[in-house]
């Protein structure tokens, strides 16, 4: 029997200069075979898959601003601005990610957007100082962004403590981290009239009855864009009900370019940098289980030159997005999800939705009409994402031997420890401030709490079964590689 292509990385790929002319050949394919990372697609089926990620991330990316802009006493045009500039930078960022410079990027279909760890220390460090306290937050944020860029080679090292037994751990609590986030949608917007009322919650249950029928009816790439068609059904049915309101796209202008450092020269503060330090830590930790997590989804598993570049990605992408009024920019997990559930891996498909969001970020009258969607709507289909994305990790723990050593015990209390912040939101409620960056995400802890448990059992003390030598060997062979 012929032996099977194997799908590399582009790092794997030596340059041209150091092999033979005759064995030159596109980056990402083997014996004339194309990973369908590197695919590129007709046109309409690429403009259509790419909003779909948009329209998936969409809420996630302008809820930031929408909540740091008021905190900080701007008003509701700097805050729209602000907006506008958060979609403007997280399509910078998504290109930078897909398509790549050098050894920047990771090149997968990663989506990158404003990091919600940031959210809580932005306010506390911005709070009520108008525009010297966007200056703090930019300046803070630039600086932990090149501190970041310069430890990525050294983070993605550690690659080799995340075995299956922990990868699938992260992977569970990133998609069970997020289903809250999709719970709060279906509710509508918080504060609002008829917040949690049957008639949202209800809009939700229609929206992901709809998503999952046209699934099972549909077939080839209607069925892809399920979600999106999903969506738009949602929001017409929405739209006699009286929740969506065309008033944003009436009131928006046609134009408007994010002005570098629209908010005054980046001001810098040690207490600010050393809060956002830690959440560059974060963010970084969040980043390598999510391309771990896109890796296997894609079936490019993401070997340590994948997590440098896409961590380079990420910071870099940070680093440069306060020029253009941005926040820190970092994975978005949500498209993990979509990814998984329409099967369209590559990384075009992504990089057109980065057009896509810089596109909206230029043109805010554009963006407004994807503001269309009523949250509700979002919610029923973030309920199919985002379980995708459990989905895989529980799939990931089947083949992390839980049978076997103390694999069982070091899932569960990671599993035990990252749902903290779900099950019981005010665990932490007597720690300081600054603790409560890290110890808020149930990702960042359960990984934490994972790697540790792994090197304990399976590295210390003791000679390892030989089931997880094996699981260790296969994960240090792809560090390696």
């Amino acid at each position: 029997m012929a032996a099977q292509p194997r799908f590399r990385n582009d790092a794997d790929v030596a340059p041209d200069s150091a092999r033979p002319l005759d064995a030159a050949r596109p980056a990402g394919t083997t014996d004339g075979a194309k990973h369908p990372v590197d695919e590129v697609l007709p046109p309409f089926k690429m403009f259509t898959s790419g909003l779909q990620h948009v329209a998936a991330m969409y809420a996630g990316v302008v809820a930031p601003p929408m909540i740091v802009g008021p905190a900080v006493g701007l008003s509701a045009k700097e805050t729209a601005f602000l907006v506008g500039a958060s979609l403007f930078t997280a399509g910078l960022a998504t290109l930078l990610q897909t398509l790549g410079v050098w050894r920047i990027g990771a090149r997968l279909p990663f989506v990158n957007g404003v990091s919600f760890a940031g959210v809580t220390p932005m306010i506390a460090i911005g709070k009520g100082r108008g525009h010297d306290g966007i200056a703090v937050i930019f300046g803070a944020i630039i600086v932990a962004s090149v501190i970041g860029f310069v430890i990525a080679p050294y983070f993605s090292k550690l690659l080799r403590f995340f075995p299956p037994v922990v990868t699938g751990t992260v992977i569970t609590l990133i998609g069970v981290s997020l289903l809250p986030v999709a719970f709060g949608w279906a509710q509508g917007t918080q504060g609002a009239a008829g917040y949690g009322s049957m008639k949202n919650i209800g809009l939700a249950a229609v929206t992901l009855a709809i998503v999952l029928a046209l699934r099972k009816l549909l077939r080839g790439f209607l069925q892809q864009i399920a979600i999106l068609l999903g969506l738009v059904i949602g929001t017409v049915i929405a739209i006699p009900m009286g929740m969506t309101s065309f008033d944003a796209v009436t009131s928006a202008d046609p134009i408007g370019f994010p002005t570098p450092f629209h908010f005054g020269a980046p001001q810098f503060e040690i207490s600010a940098i050393i809060s956002m330090c830690i959440v560059m830590l974060v963010c970084l930790t969040e980043s390598t289980a999510d391309m771990l997590a896109l890796g296997k989804v894609v079936g490019r598993p993401a070997d340590e030159r994948t997590i440098e570049g896409g961590l380079r990605a990420d910071t870099l992408g940070s680093a440069l997005s306060p020029l253009f009024n941005g926040f820190m920019a970092s994975a978005f997990a949500q498209n993990i999800g979509l990814v998984a559930m329409t099967k369209v891996r590559s990384r075009f498909v992504v990089a057109v939705g980065g057009g896509i969001l810089i596109v909206l970020g230029l043109c805010p009258m554009a963006a407004s009409v994807i503001a269309l969607v009523p949250l509700p709507v979002l919610g029923g289909a973030g309920v199919v994402l985002f379980g995708s994305v459990a989905a895989s990790g529980v799939q990931t723990l089947a083949s992390a031997a839980m049978e076997k050593g103390e694999n069982a015990l070091i899932v569960a209390t990671a599993l035990g420890i990252g749902l903290i912040p779900i099950a019981a939101p005010d665990f932490y409620h007597a720690f300081p401030k600054d603790v409560l960056v890290v110890l808020d995400s149930g990702i960042s802890t359960g990984c934490v709490v994972a790697i540790v448990l792994n090197l304990a059992f399976n590295h210390l003390g003791r000679k390892p079964a030989p089931e997880v030598l094996e699981e260790q060997a296969l994960a240090e062979a792809a560090a390696a590689h």
